[in-house]
């Protein structure tokens, strides 16, 4: 029934448009162009003592009030929203005619004088109007809203038009992003650009798309990260450089995650994991005040403080969430046998005793990291880009921050040691045979980057959007990009 009331709509559409086509009336014309907004006309009229003026104006009708010889109606621009007015005995008998064969979701350009109606209502009386685009569909739901969650993910452009909510939270996004660029201009970091199909998927252990390059005769993979050429370009020379910009990893779709992603990555010469905190922290804390005026804002149901990060080594929040004793844990069939026990009958023959110690991170340890949150200090087994600590070689110099239980950055202090860089790309290349289908390949171009020289390099990614689920108060990352990934209709 929906579907042929719909059907039924679009008819009387095309019949209406064919009768603009039979006046002589391009309903797409070239070109129109608005000299006012509905914010700006609104705040000159209260601003000049409700002097009237004329304006010009366009927008998508939302609503229409036709009481016979005047018909109100109220558009929408990229500002807000205005009301207009035409009356029959202005506009003429033709014209008036040809004005009530619009429909709400038509858009239309309108020249006339601003004034108040006896309501109160700032409007527009219409003397000039013109068509600009015919709809043929119209809005959801009369223009009230658009409440289908899978509709609106897949039609953003009518969650945009009748979601005011949707289109700001997006706003905010490209503010974060902006900010962020600047903060980081602001630090002498340079951005670059870095290959999206790479011969060898690096930087990550995660699952890549593949891709065939015709002419070439090769198989390419759209990138799971840019880690690798942007250390390729340190040793180059550039000192402080980031990316922000997409990555691509061929696995699960939840509330937390997309196959296509925004992700920062920066680094930085003669620094470590303790100068990528500081820039981490600043950043947040600078992020939050711009964005939210204050370093705290409201999340779900907690109140998360982006200017006070919580510093916990990684050892330590196992032993205090989850009661676990990682120095009791010798051997990998002692952390088997320790997650055998709690459950987890998944564990597979590649997975090492960290890795397996991990899961138990994820599980037990994770869901408790609600407070803004830094672990540092990660197993090397589980960061295999990552520098030794010098006085713990089990452990790597490593930080990942957490806040309501989702880890939204990653950095460490980069390993530059080509021949212990090889050994790790070795142990993962074995890993991969076992049957790990995320453990990385690998990479010999990088492993000659490497001995030509790398500096002592801090480098960190951090999740934009996730970043951008806190600041606009959000449990789903879909939420967060404009055209998720959606499995296709059938």
């Amino acid at each position: 029934m929906e579907e042929k009331n719909l059907s039924d709509e679009r008819q009387s559409r095309l019949n209406k448009l064919n009768l603009w086509k039979e006046k002589k009336i391009n309903p797409y014309p070239n070109l129109y162009k608005p000299s006012s907004y509905s914010l700006d006309i609104k705040e000159k009229f209260e601003k000049e003592g409700d002097k009237e003026f004329p304006t010009d104006i366009a927008g998508r009708i939302m609503l229409l009030r036709d009481f016979g010889k005047a018909i109100f109606a109220t558009i929408k621009d990229s500002k807000g929203t205005i009301q207009i007015y035409a009356r029959k005995d202005i506009l003429g008998d033709e014209k008036f005619e040809d004005f009530k064969l619009l429909d709400i979701g038509d858009i239309i350009g309108v020249k006339g004088d601003v004034f108040r109606t006896h309501k109160g209502e700032i409007t527009v009386l219409v003397k000039e109007f013109k068509l600009l685009a015919k709809s043929l569909l119209g809005l959801p739901e009369k223009w009230h809203g658009l409440t289908d969650v899978e509709t609106r993910y897949r039609q953003r452009y009518l969650d945009l038009i009748v979601n005011d909510k949707v289109k700001e939270d997006f706003k905010t996004r490209f503010k974060i992003i902006a900010f962020i660029r600047n903060f980081l201009a602001n630090k002498g970091f340079l951005e670059v650009e870095t290959p999206m199909m790479q011969t060898i998927p690096g930087g990550a252990t995660a699952r890549p798309f593949i891709t065939h390059h015709n002419a070439l005769d090769i198989d390419l993979y759209l990138r799971i990260a840019p880690e690798l050429f942007l250390k390729r370009l340190i040793v180059g020379g550039f000192e402080k450089i980031f990316e922000l910009n997409r990555n691509f990893r061929n696995e699960g779709i939840d509330t937390r995650h997309n196959p296509e992603f925004t992700m920062l990555e920066l680094y930085q010469a003669y620094a470590d994991y303790n100068d990528m905190i500081m820039i981490f922290e600043e950043l947040m804390k600078s992020l939050a005040l711009e964005i939210k005026g204050d370093t705290k804002l409201e999340y779900q149901d907690k109140t998360l403080d982006f200017g006070k990060w919580e510093k916990i080594k990684y050892a330590d929040a196992l032993k205090k969430y989850a009661n676990i004793d990682v120095s009791n844990i010798k051997t990998t069939d002692e952390a088997r046998e320790l997650a055998s026990l709690k459950g987890f009958s998944d564990i597979k023959d590649f997975e090492g005793k960290w890795s397996i110690i991990n899961r138990l991170f994820e599980e037990y340890v994770e869901p408790h990291l609600i407070e803004p949150t830094i672990i540092y200090e990660y197993p090397a087994e589980i960061s295999p880009l990552a520098k030794y600590k010098e006085d713990d070689p089990e452990f790597v110099e490593r930080f990942e921050a957490y806040v309501y239980g989702r880890e939204i950055a990653n950095a460490f202090s980069e390993l530059n040691d080509p021949l212990v860089q090889a050994e790790r790309f070795f142990e993962q290349a074995k890993k991969k045979a076992e049957g790990d289908e995320e453990a990385m390949y690998v990479d010999e171009d990088y492993l000659k980057a490497l001995e030509v020289g790398m500096p002592p390099t801090g480098g960190m990614g951090i999740g934009i959007d996730r970043l951008v689920m806190f600041f606009i108060n959000t449990n789903s990352i879909r939420d967060t990009i404009l055209f998720p990934t959606l499995k296709t209709r059938d």
